[in-house]
């Protein structure tokens, strides 16, 4: 029966004979480490995903086998800067939109023959703007109850 890890076929020559070297130093395995990361100042990082990690037994000494990959802290955090400024700009456009669509809204209507507490009463209920509930109550023919339905529905 061979001691070799099954991960050997996938190994490169290197690895291999590192391995190998190591094995006579009673390295034991550790268990559950899905990702190793090392970091170089402030923005480097390097990563190491599902890696194979032995540690000594005399010692605190580990060692890491693993495909490892450079990560620039410093770029992602500019480009997540970017996605939120162009977030922030995207939500000032759409409100500037909003604010163009209640200034029409709220247009001076003619509310000649229109009761002041039906359309307070119209606003409340339907939760519109002024105009339209008194556009709503003249089409309507002063019907509350129909303003309101005509504004919900």
């Amino acid at each position: 029966m061979s001691s070799e890890n099954p991960q050997t076929s996938t190994l490169s020559t290197g690895e291999r004979k590192a391995r190998k070297a190591l094995d006579g130093l009673g390295l034991k395995p550790v268990a559950g480490v899905n990702r190793v990361t090392f970091t170089r100042g402030r923005n480097l990082v390097y990563a190491i995903n599902n890696p194979t990690v032995l540690k000594s037994q005399n010692s605190d000494t580990h060692i890491v086998f693993g495909e490892m990959q450079v990560d620039d802290m410093g770029a992602r955090a500019q480009q997540a800067a970017m996605e939120q400024l162009a977030a922030d700009a995207e939500k000032t456009e759409e409100g500037a939109e909003a604010v163009a669509a209640v200034e029409e809204e709220d247009e001076e209507v003619d509310a000649t023959g229109v009761e002041d507490k039906d359309i307070e009463l119209v606003v409340s209920q339907a939760n519109v703007s002024r105009s339209k509930a008194v556009k709503a109550l003249k089409n309507n023919e002063n019907d509350v109850v129909n303003a309101i339905m005509e504004l919900t529905m």
